[in-house]
């Protein structure tokens, strides 16, 4: 579904870019998904809306086929990066598994701020942002995912979610589509 409106009360959320993710093998190059998630944080800011900063700081329990990253991660490594100009009124979620909604309370403090919509960012396209949207939309939050300013280690992953996981959740588009569309956020 392309992308149509967006809720008055509409929250971004920006997923995993912090210090230890943005160095990773990605597919498209991190500057420009950075660039445009900070002009996302700056447009939903200067609106008043809220802005949620995601990073990551575990991984579920439970055994897995594939290797796990484990032990001790470098200092810094779930600090968020500057490029988001990380406010005060920003809420920042660290959570503990794929999806930002699983192992936190952000859905209490979205609910709590009236939130009905959100948009999603950020890295990865196959595990953190798809399993975040999908906890939105499961939740029952109207869902926008930002193609633009998203990137993944895999590009099969990426392309996967893309075209057949986003579509089923919610609307897509650029971030400067979101953008434009902000002033004119329906009722």
């Amino acid at each position: 579904m392309a992308l149509t409106t967006l809720d008055p009360n509409t929250a971004l959320i920006i997923v995993d870019l912090q210090k230890g993710i943005v160095g990773l093998p990605l597919i498209h190059p991190i500057d420009g998904v950075i660039e445009r998630a900070r002009a996302l944080a700056d447009a939903f800011r200067e609106r008043g809306l809220p802005v949620v900063l995601v990073n990551v700081a575990g991984g579920a329990p439970g055994r897995t086929e594939q290797p796990r990253q484990t032990g001790t991660r470098p200092d810094g490594w779930t600090d968020l990066i500057p490029e988001l100009n990380q406010q005060a009124a920003d809420i920042v979620a660290t959570k503990r598994s794929w999806g930002a909604f699983a192992t936190t309370d952000l859905e209490a403090q979205l609910k709590a701020r009236g939130v009905t919509q959100v948009v999603v960012a950020g890295v990865a396209t196959g595990t953190g942002v798809e399993a975040t949207a999908r906890q939105a939309y499961e939740a029952g939050f109207n869902v926008t995912l930002a193609l633009d300013a998203m990137t993944d280690i895999r590009p099969e992953a990426h392309e996967y979610s893309i075209k057949n996981i986003f579509p089923r959740l919610g609307e897509t588009g650029t971030s400067r589509e979101i953008i434009d569309l902000l002033p004119a956020r329906s009722s």
